[in-house]
């Protein structure tokens, strides 16, 4: 688009939005109305975010898994650690409790110590009876101590699933239909239900009680993701309209700003309504993020439309160039913005492939909103006042600006050394880098959910499901023999891993056979020998047991498929990557290739394993987010040199932030990869602010470098402080947020932009002085592909009658 087209094309646009102000407020009012009938599709999401791509491996075989053997996470436990809760009143309060679940229709099956049952050998018939520890309730503190005594010593089958017998720690289990853990029907069981009964519990008996549970966690996760949408998109507009306010001085313009990005937010809405996406942690962001970005647009507008009527009193003419100088640039800025987010559709991550759809979508919307509604509401009001004009001559800013091209002037070679010695401190601080892949690290540490899930990490070793399952290549084939021996061999070493929990499988329950064949003594709680298979088989096939309707679950139908289920504790990326690694090599050696299949998987495992999916498609996306951008930087400026130029100062804060995160001990994880790309995209803005402002000053100066520079550095350096201050306090509010993730991405992205505009006037001014004479060509700045900012007698359509002068 040539210099002069681009001209002509925004005095049309202005044409039109001055001249149709009616009917493009109806149609803006229309259009949210439009959008906010979809807001009745917004749904939060039930499920785990999924990094990986559908057709990934490791998603293969955990829905491998899921066709197989069912959800997985569909178990809520709840705890108790009190030794008065071994008492006739505590404990029958205790199974009521319990008992009070089996009758819900969201529930499968109850598993307490009421329902504990001991195998008995019933030797005339040749089969194995249930026989209660507990017959419908305990009358006596005996026959608790009985009770206790054999929990805790004589039968191990239950150790570490319903109780832990060296802390006396007690637990129930509930297990909830898996078509509905997935479902709204999970939360109205959790929060009504559920977490109801144990308050009421917690009051008479003066015992805490301690849930988790994957289910559990999920909906409070959830719930505390609603609630911060609230809090975010109220903390943003109160945080940003207060800076706007104290830059300004002006309500009226401040109410304008809100009420453009208001609807800009109702229209981020109305866009995850329309494509039926659901709310997650990241997209929960969006609505904030448009208020954070949205604000600048509405500054660079208003700010130029207060010069404009201070230099020559028209507000016809001021609005004009509102359009056609600012409009243009800003569209460029919001663009390279939005490319920024954009980067994250090509990850093959759902989650981040929605999150860049509905992120990018939304800042062109608040772009075309800020554009047509700031303009046009001026055209209704009076001139500005002389006090909301002060802020243009404010003595501090103007200090601020002073500052930069002192340094600009007199400290270049102390800027390129401190930027220097800041490149290679942050390099050393980039291999300190860790990447995390935990399910539970992002979540609130001050919840008492979060609190529950350290409680049972250290009496059962963790709640986050980690599944082994074998596959033996032929029908009952778990029941051989050798594939027992096999597990359990595996089994041990699962034991022995301190962050695993006690596997559940088939396995203890054969054991538990044999203990019960030899009357219960607890040494006999191993594997039947050959001989003993003889024996002891038949005894289980002529029984029928409730209560191995639990175990059901870890064998399927045919008896060909073997599940073996523990659970992890939030660990590292890479102590799980060195456990699984061991649980490798011991299957390797375990299970023949030839007559097993093994896979290692669970909701730990597949998350942990999309974090370092992400991590190496980090590199692919900010790369492309670069590539794009210098792109558009080579459309504009038609030159090599100005494209380092123009990245090297928005490459800097990158580096230094990746630094900190080596230093501070931030890891690389799903919320922190999202850092650079968007710091990256909204860092360039002030670049292409400063080029084009410097390419004018060129062209006024007859090609003064020197003059020109400094013009445009005073000339954007209010304008970039006002957008910097803003943004960094509006990435702030992400601070406030419970979740790890949020703040460190808030905190981040606030460092980052603030040494972006530190960057942007002081190193990118640097190396345009530097390099004059290798950039300074006039053919390539004198006629760029876009032309961003017209010139002073560009743009200026006939105002005719309409001329308003002061």
């Amino acid at each position: 688009m040539s210099k002069l087209k681009t001209s002509r094309f925004w005095d049309t646009v202005a044409r039109l939005i001055l001249r149709n102000k009616i009917g493009i407020l109806i149609t803006v009012v229309l259009i949210t109305i439009l959008f906010s009938t979809q807001w009745k599709h917004m749904r939060f999401t039930y499920t785990e975010a999924n990094l990986l791509p559908d057709d990934h491996e490791v998603n293969i075989e955990y829905n491998k898994f899921l066709n197989i053997f069912g959800e997985e996470g569909n178990l809520i436990v709840l705890g108790v650690k009190d030794s008065t809760l071994f008492t006739v009143d505590k404990l029958n309060a205790w199974n009521a409790l319990s008992d009070t679940f089996r009758n819900d229709d969201e529930v499968i099956t109850v598993a307490s110590i009421k329902d504990l049952q001991k195998l008995v050998k019933d030797t005339e018939n040749q089969k194995f009876n249930l026989v209660p520890f507990i017959k419908n309730s305990v009358h006596s503190q005996t026959q608790i101590d009985t009770l206790q005594y054999e929990l805790f010593t004589q039968y191990p089958f239950y150790d570490n699933f319903l109780y832990n017998k060296e802390t006396k720690t007690i637990r129930s289990a509930i297990y909830l239909k898996k078509d509905i853990v997935n479902t709204p029907a999970r939360k109205d069981f959790v929060v009504d239900k559920l977490i109801e009964r144990i308050k009421v519990f917690e009051k008479e008996t003066n015992i805490d009680v301690r849930i988790s549970g994957m289910p559990y966690i999920r909906t409070l996760n959830s719930q505390n993701i609603v609630d911060e949408i609230g809090l975010f998109v109220g903390g943003a507009l109160l945080v940003t309209s207060i800076i706007f306010f104290l830059f300004f001085r002006s309500f009226r313009a401040t109410l304008i700003s809100l009420v453009v990005v208001c609807i800009g937010v109702m229209w981020t809405l109305g866009i995850l309504g329309f494509l039926k996406y659901e709310i997650t942690v990241l997209t929960a962001l969006i609505p904030p993020l448009i208020i954070v970005i949205g604000i600048p647009n509405c500054i660079f507008l208003i700010n130029k439309y207060q010069q404009e009527v201070k230099s020559h009193g028209n507000k016809v003419k001021s609005l004009q160039r509102v359009i056609t100088k600012v409009g243009n640039a800003t569209l460029m800025t919001n663009i390279t913005t939005a490319s920024g987010f954009a980067t994250f559709i090509i990850t093959d991550s759902t989650l981040l492939k929605e999150f860049g759809i509905v992120a990018s979508l939304s800042i062109i919307a608040i772009f075309i909103l800020c554009l047509l509604i700031i303009p046009i509401i001026y055209t209704f009001l009076p001139y500005p006042k002389e006090r909301h004009l002060e802020h243009l001559n404010k003595r501090w800013v103007g200090s601020f600006v002073d500052w930069t091209e002192r340094m600009v002037k007199e400290k270049r070679i102390a800027i390129y050394i401190t930027v220097c010695c800041l490149v290679i401190t942050c390099i050393i601080g980039i291999y300190k880098i860790k990447i995390s892949g935990s399910l539970l690290e992002d979540m609130p540490k001050n919840t008492e959910f979060y609190k529950d899930i350290r409680f049972f990490e250290k009496e059962f070793n963790g709640i986050m499901p980690l599944e082994i399952m074998i596959n033996t290549k032929r029908e009952k084939g778990v029941m051989k023999s050798s594939t027992l021996k096999r597990m359990d061999a595996l089994e041990d070493l699962i034991i022995d891993t301190p962050e695993l929990s006690r596997p559940i499988s088939i396995v203890s329950l054969v054991k538990y056979s044999k203990q019960a064949f030899y009357n219960g003594n607890p040494k006999y709680y191993q594997l039947p020998t050959k001989q003993e298979e003889a024996f002891i088989l038949p005894y289980l096939k002529n029984s029928t047991s409730g209560e191995t309707t639990i175990l059901n679950d870890f064998v399927d139908s045919t008896g060909q498929y073997a599940r073996i289920t523990s659970f992890m504790k939030d660990i590292g990326t890479d102590k799980m990557e060195e456990i699984e690694s061991d649980i490798e090599a011991k299957i390797k050696k375990l299970f023949p290739a030839d007559k097993y299949d093994v896979i290692v998987t669970g909701k730990a495992l597949v998350f942990q394993k999309g974090t370092t999916y992400l991590v190496k498609n980090l590199a692919l996306s900010l790369s492309l987010a670069i590539l794009l951008i210098a792109l558009f930087m080579a459309y504009m400026f038609r030159s090599f040199r100005m494209i380092i130029v123009s990245l090297i100062p928005n490459l800097l804060p990158l580096v230094v932030t990746a630094g900190l995160m080596g230093y501070l001990g931030v890891p690389i994880k799903p919320s922190t990869i999202l850092v650079f790309s968007i710091a990256f995209g909204i860092s360039v803005d002030d670049t292409i602010h400063f080029l084009a402002k410097y390419r004018q000053e060129l062209q006024a100066n007859n090609w003064k470098i020197k003059k020109s520079v400094y013009g445009a550095l005073r000339e954007t350096g209010v304008s970039m402080f006002y957008t910097s201050i803003v943004l960094f306090f509006g990435f702030s509010i992400f601070m406030i947020s419970s979740f790890g993730g949020t703040v460190a991405l808030g905190a981040l992205v606030s460092i980052t932009l603030l040494f972006a505009m530190l960057s942007n006037l002081l190193l990118l001014p640097s190396l345009l002085l530097s390099l004059e004479r290798s950039i300074a060509n006039k053919q390539i700045l004198k006629k760029p592909t876009i032309n961003i900012i017209p010139g002073e007698s560009e743009g200026d359509f006939n105002t005719d009658a309409t001329d308003d002068k002061k």
